[in-house]
């Protein structure tokens, strides 16, 4: 299937084909009919499938059309809510991008920044706000937002919203909206306060679902890399000696881990930023620009931090900790390899995560390849502990012919690429 094929209007098929895009992914093919319809969504997927596209698209031609029926109306029509700063701005892009031939206003705001700037515009009017919970509440009982005329409401990343703390502000927010709305609903998991949530939200929704989250992308080559765990800092700057790794997104279980890990980079001449939840809004999102322009290339996550990135082209992801929750490993590598793109994932696992490993492979139910050949392996009296975990085949890691070990000679899986598809949209 193709865009043209989903009834959009010409101004933005024209802005698709701008960004290169044709052909949509699995949850834009099944989610853009739905909401051009009118109907309540609930949408089960990942970061990386293309979600913001899959409520984008079809909210900007609703609101097109609502604004030229009733052109006199200057109230903001579409509210979507989102857990991070990062992850609003990527969201308010997006809105840019296929929304460019239209003449519709879009608008983010967050906190931990000058709320001037952000009243200022709302003052100008906007169609389409863009926020995270807390600043919304702030500017709305401070009266720079009214928020009655509310047409389509998004919850983006439900659950991290939980993760977060923020639950109750959104049950807040939804107290203030119209209940005569269009709710779109979006969560990666669904825990049982989720469930819930969107019970009492959404009005008779469809449900889509796109990857659960026990599977891995096939597109996604995975290694596993037996190291103790004093080691992984001298594996991690030998495997980034490759300059095929143009960039690599590494994850830590801790703040504080994040941090060391940057220092032993940065000391070995490797550039890399952290990122997590100590630093403060403008660190984070310096790091990200940074890292997404390609200026610094390893950036430093945890888990929480990390949630609603979204770098194209994305080479590498590297586990240097696994983590202690199976379902954070398909969210942590499904950054890379993103709507049909080709990425590498690599995790090093030390004697205190074996039984991390043997979660993880239960849930995906398939066992991660094993690289053997490296200069920090581990002795073969460490690795007798892990005869109890089914393996694959053993590959085979030579530093200089590392594209034949991965992937059978295909280096297409360390350029960025030019097929559309590959962007995470």
């Amino acid at each position: 299937m193709l865009f043209k094929e989903l009834n959009l209007v010409e101004p933005i098929l024209k802005a698709l084909e701008t960004e290169g895009y044709t052909t949509p992914t699995p949850i834009q093919e099944q989610s853009i009919p739905i909401v051009l319809q009118g109907r309540d969504l609930l949408g089960c997927a990942q970061t990386g499938t293309g979600k913001t596209a899959a409520f984008a698209i079809p909210m900007l031609q609703l609101l097109d059309a609502s604004k030229k029926a009733n052109p006199t109306n200057k109230g903001i029509k579409a509210l979507i809510l989102t857990p991070t700063r990062e992850l609003a701005i990527q969201i308010d892009e997006s809105f840019a991008a296929y929304g460019k031939n239209l003449n519709l206003k879009h608008l983010v705001i967050f906190g931990g920044v000058s709320q001037g700037p952000q009243t200022s515009a709302l003052r100008g009017g906007v169609d389409i706000l863009i926020a995270t919970p807390g600043r919304l509440l702030d500017l709305v009982q401070q009266r720079y937002i009214n928020l009655s005329q509310i047409e389509i409401f998004v919850l983006d990343e439900a659950d991290r919203m939980l993760d977060m703390g923020f639950i109750h502000d959104v049950k807040k927010i939804v107290t203030i909206i119209p209940s005569k709305r269009q709710t779109l609903f979006f969560s990666a998991t669904m825990p049982t306060e989720i469930a819930k949530l969107s019970n009492t939200i959404l009005n008779n929704p469809a449900k889509v679902e796109v990857t659960p989250v026990s599977s891995t992308a096939e597109t996604i080559q995975q290694s596993m890399f037996f190291v103790e765990k004093e080691n992984k800092k001298h594996l991690l700057i030998h495997l980034l000696k490759d300059k095929a790794i143009k960039s690599a997104l590494v994850f830590t279980r801790t703040k504080h881990g994040a941090d060391k890990v940057v220092k032993e980079l940065s000391r070995a001449g490797v550039g890399a930023e952290a990122i997590h939840g100590n630093k403060s809004q403008n660190a984070r999102q310096r790091a990200l620009s940074n890292f997404k322009s390609g200026h610094t290339r390893v950036l430093v996550a945890t888990d929480i931090a990390a949630r609603g990135i979204d770098v194209d082209d994305l080479s590498h992801v590297i586990n240097f900790e696994l983590p202690n929750v199976p379902e954070t490993y398909v969210h942590r590598i499904g950054r890379t390899g993103r709507a049909g793109a080709s990425g590498i994932a690599l995790s090093f696992c030390d004697m205190e995560e074996k039984e991390f490993l043997r979660d993880i492979q239960k849930l995906i139910s398939t066992s991660v390849p094993v690289v053997t050949e490296h200069p920090y392996a581990m002795s073969d009296t460490s690795l007798t502990t892990y005869k109890s975990l089914p393996q694959k085949p053993v590959q085979r890691h030579h530093p200089n012919t590392q594209r034949r070990s991965f992937r059978g000679g295909d280096s297409r899986r360390y350029s960025s690429g030019n097929n559309a598809s590959a962007r995470n949209y």
